[in-house]
């Protein structure tokens, strides 16, 4: 590229980019002569000296003559400008970094410099002006050079051509609309906090419904850090955002913290090295040395690689055997199983086939084909030929086991001595700081002495109607309330292994939008940038629980509209997991960083530096698991369907999470559509009458229940069944008589007296009244509540297990089946508990889950260990992050054995956790900032509130929980 003449007499470059090496540049030297910078290049231009002047002389004129019509008004009024643009360029420069593609391309300036006139020369668009003229020209130039770098020029101050309107100054007059940068569609409302920002009605109503125009006049949404238009979207994440991403921690708080978490982990280190000095014990045996001398070989594992057992599927956190032959490996649970002829875990691969009975079937016509399950037995023989030596010794197993059939399995470690130096080194600490406890005596401070609530009443949500219990309540602050004395309130609630819900946490943000269409432009416009194209998104209809294809905003449309299916049944389709988890922060960096900054007690929730989050332990160059952030996005309609209703299914999580509720969209149906769905429902109570019973069995129970209900009313027999064909001639006692008989067959399957449901959802909602008229939701005190929660405590896992497995065949999942296997009732994923069951649930076996409606903006915390499920009463989108509290490691490492009996193909069986080797790594950071700040001379470690729920805590673990 060479160098282009200025018409103005000077040399000017023209064209954007960088200049490139061999280029010329014509420039003009301080006296105003033409002069050139030499290149290698060619093309070598000079500019007439003659011409040069004639331009200048004519510009000065020009000027000046500008400059005497200019009124006072109007220039102080460009001068305003001028500092406005100047701060708005400084509020770009401070919250947001721009992305690469959007950053203006700078100009390199090379030269070869030969003269002394030449020395003092700089690159400029014109003649050089005097000092007195400077200010003149900034102004007189503005309108053409303002273009801002966050918005693309979008928002440069634009010169009106010819017949533009003008205000009062005589200035031009933009309607522009910052939002969809169009002039044309009416009325704009201007802000007055930074002057040059408009909106139109049309974008504001669409794009920001929940703001006035009074609103954007007093401080538009850019002011705001919000926008959501399409450049502002392209930025990047605001900067103090990333800077409260990285917690800054002083040193009595990590003293205060690493006393806390080093009680809660002892326990589990225990038993951790003990399993290993057993299996040590045993290898010093084989090899005749003592256990001093015995050195244990360690593995060839880097920290970017994680080990699995070949058995049970559960990764390795330390010892562990490996064939001298081929790459099998044994955990130690395995291997003391093996030897004690008790394997837990079953290497039996169940194959399911679901036969598709097809839609009229999901609909309560036709009949259910048959499952097809065929176990593999294929390597049955080999298994029961895989025995240890006398010695302790355990062979490789055969081939079709995975192993090699000829090695022996050689224990090794991946940390040499790590462990019981660790054990050390903690029991040290504990013991100097007496971190063994007494008795506390605290109470929850929501209660006075005589546990009655006391003056926090508000802070309190009743979530159960549970009989002489006291955890009926659930800790519900309000974020914008919560001090730093609030987390050893929440702590208190948590060791106890309570749910908590936090309120109100998206007023914490800067107020950036959920709207589902906001997060599809903003998705779409980094899509263009380059990035991978997930145009197309994979849904799980909740009908047959199969997956389907759809299109993003076909998607999103149905969330806001709702949609029905062929039949007239709702539509109800689910995204889990959207954007991908791994990429959350790369397709959507804006909603990332507002839903981290939303979420409260950061100790714990901080997924990069929270002291307290076990999982930010791991080295660096570790294998991480993911822990999210993860959306969850979901049509819902406020009444229980039976079938098809938009739920997350009873479950467990292997680590605490938190759950945010970001949106909430109401859908609702015609009259006419509701009077489809109904008839469709009767369909279905009909359908599960017949598979369930069956006819002759409807028969003979029908026959029954007339003969007691006979006894009851004291009528003859045949009386009732006579008088069925008189229900429609108003008779009130054979109609009550019939109504009995009808609830004795439907027991199990049709709704029961709906005044006691809709009380029993009163008491369990708290703060939101709801009621329940034939399955349909009333009404719900805030119109931004959308799902309704139910959480078991761990305690009452067992009698829920035991429930489930009487009554599974009253559930259906796949393809509208009804269930005919239970492997594990919680970890299968495949129940959900309506009303009425969980209404015999409680009759038959005293088991009331935690119920409330999670409104828009709430956060709620879910413990490990606790069951769960969730029912959307409106469509959501949903954001949730794992996390692992040292209260629950306990219940981590009980789920991770759980999961390591189920079978090898089932789909909790996964263990990606590693809440071992996450432990480990916590109590080693604990233990060495402990020694290390002690060292440094650091303030006496003296006893905090923190320590004395570190005391709890050892009381609680210590009562049978290893």
């Amino acid at each position: 590229m060479g160098s282009k003449e200025g018409e103005n007499g000077g040399g000017v470059l023209e064209k954007g980019g960088d200049l490139m090496e061999g280029e010329e540049v014509v420039v003009e030297n301080c006296e105003g002569k033409g002069g050139r910078i030499e290149g290698d290049g060619d093309g070598d231009q000079t500019i007439e000296k003659g011409q040069e002047e004639k331009e200048l002389t004519k510009r000065s004129v020009e000027e000046k003559k500008v400059n005497l019509e200019e009124s006072v008004p109007r220039r102080n009024l460009r001068q305003r400008k001028l500092v406005i643009k100047d701060q708005y360029d400084e509020f770009v420069e401070k919250y947001f970094q721009e992305e690469d593609e959007v950053k203006p391309k700078k100009r390199r300036r090379k030269s070869s410099m030969k003269t002394n006139d030449e020395e003092n020369c700089k690159m400029t668009r014109g003649p050089k002006k005097k000092e007195s003229d400077r200010g003149n020209d900034e102004s007189a130039s503005l309108e053409g050079d303002a273009t801002s770098t966050a918005c693309k020029g979008a928002d440069a101050l634009k010169k009106a051509k010819g017949g533009g309107k003008t205000d009062e100054n005589g200035e031009p007059l933009s309607n522009m609309c910052h939002q969809c940068q169009r002039n044309d569609k009416g009325r704009t409302v201007k802000c007055e906090n930074c002057i040059w920002k408009r909106y139109c009605v049309p974008c504001m109503t669409t794009w920001y419904p929940k703001m006035t125009e009074y609103d954007f006049a007093k401080m538009c949404p850019v002011c705001q850090v919000n926008c959501n238009c399409k450049s502002c979207l392209r930025l990047e994440v605001p900067k103090k955002d990333k800077e409260k991403f990285n917690l800054k921690f002083t040193e009595e708080e990590k003293i205060e913290y690493s006393k806390y978490i080093i009680p809660m982990l002892l326990p589990f280190l225990k038993q951790f090295n003990e399993e290993q000095m057993k299996e040590k014990a045993i290898e010093a045996k084989i090899q005749g040395l003592s256990l001093s001398d015995l050195k244990v070989q360690k593995a060839n594992c880097s920290l970017g690689e994680r080990i699995y057992c070949d058995y049970c599927k559960t990764s390795i956190a330390d010892f562990h055997r490996s064939c001298t032959s081929c790459a099998y490996d044994l955990c130690l649970t395995c291997c003391r199983e093996f030897r004690d002829g008790c394997l837990k875990v079953s290497n039996e691969e169940l194959d399911f086939q679901f036969v598709d009975p097809g839609s009229k079937y999901m609909h309560g016509e036709g009949e259910s084909k048959p499952t097809m399950r065929t176990p593999d037995e294929t390597n049955r023989e080999d298994f029961l030929k895989w025995k240890s030596h006398e010695d302790g010794n355990i062979p490789c197993p055969h081939k079709t086991l995975g192993g090699c059939g000829e090695g022996i399995l050689e224990l090794k470690c991946l940390h040499k001595d790590s462990v019981s130096t660790l054990l050390v080194e903690a029991e040290k600490l504990s013991e100097k700081y007496q971190l063994v406890p007494a008795t506390t005596g605290e109470r929850c401070p929501c209660f006075n002495s005589a546990s009655e609530i006391g003056t926090e009443k508000s802070k309190l949500l009743k979530a159960a109607s549970r009989k002489d219990s006291s955890d009926n309540y659930l800790y519900s602050p309000t974020a914008v309330e919560l001090e730093s004395k609030d987390l050893s309130h929440f702590q208190y609630h948590w060791l106890k292994g309570e749910p908590v819900i936090v309120n109100n946490v998206l007023e914490l943000t800067c107020g950036l939008s959920w709207e589902p269409m906001v997060m599809w432009r903003a998705f779409r416009q980094i899509k263009n940038l380059n990035h991978s194209q997930l145009l197309d998104v994979v849904a799980i209809n909740c009908l047959d629980w199969c997956e389907v294809d759809v299109n993003a905003h076909h998607f999103f449309k149905g969330y806001r509209e709702g949609q029905l299916d062929d039949a007239g049944w709702p539509l109800i389709l689910k995204l889990k997991d959207w954007p991908p988890s791994s990429s959350f922060d790369e397709h959507l960096p804006r909603h990332g960083a507002e839903f981290l900054s939303s979420l409260p007690f950061k100790e714990y929730t901080n997924s990069r530096s929270g002291y307290l989050n076990l999982a930010v332990k791991l080295p660096e160059k570790s294998l991480k698991p993911d822990m999210g952030p993860k959306t969850y996005i979901a049509y819902g309609i406020a009444e229980e369907l039976g079938r098809g209703d938009s739920v997350t299914k009873l479950h467990c999580d292997m680590s605490d999470a938190v759950n945010v509720l970001t949106h909430v969209q109401e859908v609702q149906f015609t009259s006419a559509q509701q009077v489809m769905i109904e008839e469709i429902k009767q369909k279905h109570i009909s359908q599960d009458k017949r598979e369930l019973f069956g006819e002759e069995q409807i028969a003979v129970d029908m026959e029954k229940q007339e003969e007691e209900l006979n006894e009851m009313t004291g009528a003859p027999n045949g009386t009732i069944q006579s008088s069925e064909v008189k229900l429609g001639q108003g008779s009130t006692d054979i109609t009550n008589v019939q109504m009995k008989r009808n609830a004795a067959i439907n027991r199990t399957l049709v709704s029961q007296d709906v005044r006691d449901k809709k009380s029993e959802l009163d008491e369990y909602s708290g703060n939101s009244s709801v009621g329940i008229l034939d399955n349909k939701i009333e009404g719900i005190e805030h119109p931004e509540g959308g799902a309704l929660w139910d959480i078991f405590r761990r305690e009452d896992s067992s009698k829920l297990e035991e429930y489930l497995r009487k009554y599974f065949k009253e559930f259906r999942h796949v393809y509208c089946l009804p269930l005919d296997q239970v492997i594990h009732p919680i970890h299968d994923q495949t129940f959900y508990l309506t009303m009425e069951h969980k209404r015999r649930l409680k009759q038959e076996y005293d088991v009331e889950p935690w119920t409330f409606v999670q409104k828009q903006g709430d956060a709620v915390f879910i413990p490990a260990g606790c069951p769960h499920q969730v029912r959307n009463l409106k469509s959501c989108i949903k954001v949730a992050l794992d996390f692992v509290s040292p209260e629950n490691v306990h219940e981590c490492i009980r789920l991770a054995e759980e999961i390591r009996t189920l079978p090898p193909n089932h789909r909790a069986k996964e263990d990606k956790l590693e809440v071992k080797k996450i432990s480990f790594y916590a109590m080693q950071a604990a233990v060495e900032d402990l020694n290390k700040l002690e060292k440094e001379g650091t303030s006496t470690l003296n006893s905090s509130g923190l320590f004395d729920l570190a005391i709890a805590s050892w009381i609680v673990l210590s009562d049978g929980l290893y």
